[in-house]
């Protein structure tokens, strides 16, 4: 065994408990286990994924806690996101990675807009949309937003013309690094960053947001026709 792997089970030692010598073999073939998956994947992974690949009666999430202590202090991090774990770069060093990463197509103002009236009111319409920004939905905003994979196409509301409604994604959660949609800042959140300054109307509040799958009361699921004929500017009502 080298002397960094001696280093490594040293410091995992710490973690292990008061396990037998048969007891923490296991556990250190399932903490390599975890570690393998989480590193080997692009996508985060539940802890009832890493649960399924490992052998039985093994505490995934005390190895997952173990594991972002161990790795808080490195390189790279064991970060949770929309409920999930993945191995990402720690944030004082990420600009070391800047010119290797791909740069995404930037936002318009209006996209930004559409994808936040998204993100804290959903389900929502397209009419609702314009109705919150007070200006008509540009063309093509929901399909740029639909391309990225932030936002989805959840059912119809049951209102004459049965408009579309949206919501949000996980990979909206990871993209933005999200454990739960409730984690998007709130009124005290947006004073403390500066984006709300000066007299804030009396009354004026931030909708707690939420991103269940289970559609409203009035809601309809969509159809494999929906995904077809989509047109969010269409004669659908949207």
């Amino acid at each position: 065994m080298s002397d960094s792997d001696q280093e490594r089970h040293g410091q995992l030692r710490l973690f292990s408990g008061d396990r037998s010598p048969e007891d923490y073999e296991k556990w250190m073939r399932s903490v390599r286990a975890v570690e393998a998956m989480l590193f080997a994947s692009r996508e985060p992974i539940g802890a009832d994924e890493l649960t399924a690949r490992l052998e039985p009666g093994v505490d995934v999430g005390r190895i997952l806690a173990d594991l972002r202590t161990l790795y808080a202090s490195r390189g790279v991090n064991l970060v949770e996101v929309a409920g999930k774990w993945m191995f990402r770069t720690a944030p004082d060093l990420a600009y070391l990675l800047r010119q290797e990463a791909v740069e995404p197509k930037k936002l318009s103002r209006a996209a930004l807009e559409t994808l936040a009236i998204i993100a804290y009111h959903q389900p929502v319409t397209r009419a609702e949309i314009e109705e919150i920004r007070g200006v008509t939905a540009n063309k093509g905003t929901l399909d740029v937003l639909l391309e990225t994979g932030w936002i989805r196409m959840r059912g119809r509301r049951r209102t004459p013309g049965r408009p579309l409604t949206y919501g949000t994604t996980e990979a909206f959660l990871v993209h933005f690094g999200l454990d739960a949609i409730s984690d998007l800042p709130g009124v005290e959140d947006l004073k403390g960053a500066g984006f709300l300054e000066g007299a804030i109307p009396s009354g004026f509040t931030i909708p707690v947001p939420r991103d269940d799958d289970a559609l409203m009361a009035d809601e309809d699921p969509l159809t494999e026709l929906d995904f077809q004929d989509y047109s969010p500017l269409g004669d659908d009502g949207e």
